[in-house]
């Protein structure tokens, strides 16, 4: 046979399969599917109910990227998650042309002053220039995008020191002292990878001035890596702070206590959507989670919703003084607002007893979860904006809101609504999505599957390798001191010198019917 004729013969082999493989494809695919029991769609048009599953499986993508409007999405609008990426990749916050919000429905503003603050009148500190690198756009059409990163040495929008918040003054012997409102909500090591939690540390500890909290897992080396004020969480399955039996070990927590870093310590009595209590895949639990959380190799985690430490206020209390007795440091507590009588009769406990905890983290419902049941994050407990007012004004109401410290989470991801929240009672505010987001985050909504496509929310290598600890660490740097910048911007608006005077009496609400009503009506 000549070369010629077995090429020939070889290209006509390759055309009938070419030719044949679709069908038969189609064909096995319509037996398999017409005979199956589990879909009744597939049962009777095997093909057609294929290309559905298939459009469903891209349903999430099509309408984030095509079909949902700018303002639409949930949890967070693409508005929302360009507003947080453009701040850490560019460090910018500038739009044009006018604002997407619906002005038509009802929410929170800020109240300008008609004197506002002059720039020279802010109280800021920006002695100490940070070293970081941004991104600059060079071309930005259809089918080609071009930009490169810069050195830039950038202002950090600090308190200046005799605006620091402390917390624990008065009541341990190492008070935390705060000069950024600003940081990150607790995210555990294990529902975020090594890289992930790297990269935030290293970024969070150049920006200075702010915190990282570790989440209920345990604090990790990776936590330490940026050099970071830390907030150790402990939640009720006490990971790191426990014997091999699950019981409290006072030891293990004392040598936590003794870490330069380690600055305060907060009780995670519940948590938005995780008040059934924190929940890790068993395929999460590598060999060196376990040996953080000191729990067994590959198995799936369901931690409590309570301590069984204490069962009343008073014992609760009790515990608080003992750990920072023990370790010398502010210990506060995490909750989220609900039995509102539960909450009243606490606060009760404190004045009458008068002791308090350092600190109240407030975590909204609408807070961000790794991991839970849908009727739990959609149903229990209150917003943050009807939880943090109500708090700060019970504790007035009982004498104690200058003895502790509030913490409000919930969303709070750009400038305005952090300074909302400070507005409406909180001192400091904590994110975790905003954070998330800068790292790599998509909203991919797979964090409780360990199979997170940007390396985020996973412990598995081959994702992380997607994740680049020095690229994203800047971004973290530059969003949070964007945040800190867009914040003195409102502050200057609002007619004060330092985000710390921020108060009810600078925020307005607007019904949908365009009334508006002052927060002390609003709360009444």
């Amino acid at each position: 046979m000549s070369f010629n004729t077995a090429m020939l013969t070889i290209l006509l082999i390759l055309l009938l399969l070419i030719m044949t493989t679709p069908p038969l494809l189609l064909l096995y695919l319509w037996r398999r599917d017409r005979n199956q029991r589990e879909h009744s769609v597939l049962r009777n048009f095997p093909i057609l109910g294929k290309l559905r599953y298939m459009f469903e499986k891209m349903g999430p993508e099509l309408r984030q990227y095509l079909f949902l409007n700018d303002n639409e999405a949930k949890p967070f609008s693409r508005n929302d998650y360009e507003a947080a990426v453009i701040a850490g990749k560019y460090k910018s916050r500038i739009i044009g042309f006018g604002s997407e919000r619906d002005f038509e429905s009802g929410g929170f503003y800020l109240q300008n002053a008609l004197y506002p603050t002059n720039r020279n009148e802010l109280r800021i500190d920006n002695e100490t220039k940070v070293a970081t690198w941004v991104y600059e756009l060079d071309e930005d059409n259809l089918f080609t995008r071009k930009e490169h990163l810069v050195e830039r040495d950038i202002s950090p929008y600090l308190l200046k020191e005799e605006d620091t918040v402390i917390i624990g003054e008065g009541t341990c012997r190492e008070p935390f002292h705060v000069r950024g409102l600003v940081g990150q909500s607790a995210m555990s090591f294990g529902s975020l990878g090594d890289k992930a939690i790297t990269a935030l540390s290293i970024g969070l500890g150049r920006a200075g001035g702010t915190w990282m909290n570790t989440g209920e897992g345990g604090l990790s080396d990776y936590h330490l890596k940026g050099n970071v004020d830390i907030i150790c969480q402990i939640g009720p399955a006490l990971f790191g702070v426990r014997n091999e039996d699950g019981s409290f070990s006072i030891e293990a927590f004392k040598q936590k206590s003794e870490l330069s870093q380690v600055k305060a310590f907060e009780l995670k009595l519940a948590q938005g959507a995780k008040t059934r209590g924190g929940h890790i895949d068993g395929s999460k639990v590598t060999e060196e989670i376990a040996r953080i959380r000191h729990v067994k190799v590959g198995e799936t985690i369901d931690s409590p919703n309570r301590f069984s430490e204490f069962h009343t206020h008073g014992e609760l209390l009790t515990f608080i003084e003992k750990l920072r007795d023990v370790g010398g440091k502010p210990v506060g507590i995490k909750l989220v607002v609900g039995n509102l009588k539960d909450i009243e009769s606490f606060v009760q406990e404190m004045a009458i007893s008068g002791r308090v905890p350092d600190f109240i983290t407030i975590d909204g419902s609408e807070g961000g979860t790794g991991a839970t049941y849908q009727e739990l994050a959609d149903t229990v407990g209150l917003p943050l904006k009807a939880a943090l007012p109500y708090v700060h004004r019970l504790l007035i109401e009982h004498g104690l809101r200058d003895r502790i410290k509030l913490f409000a989470s919930g969303k709070l991801i750009t400038a305005d609504k952090v300074a909302i929240a400070l507005a409406l009672g909180a001192d400091f505010v904590n994110i975790a999505r905003g954070l998330m987001f800068n790292v790599g985050c998509i909203q991919a909504q797979v964090c409780h599957t360990n199979r997170c496509p940007v390396g985020v929310a996973t412990t598995d290598p081959k994702l992380q390798r997607a994740l680049v600890v020095d690229e994203k660490s800047f971004r973290v740097t530059n969003y949070i001191i964007s945040l800190r910048e867009g914040l003195y911007n409102m502050t200057a608006a609002a007619g004060v010198r330092s985000p710390t005077e921020l108060s009810q009496e600078h925020v307005i609400y607007q019904e949908p019917d365009g009334q508006v009503r002052l927060i002390r009506d609003l709360y009444h």
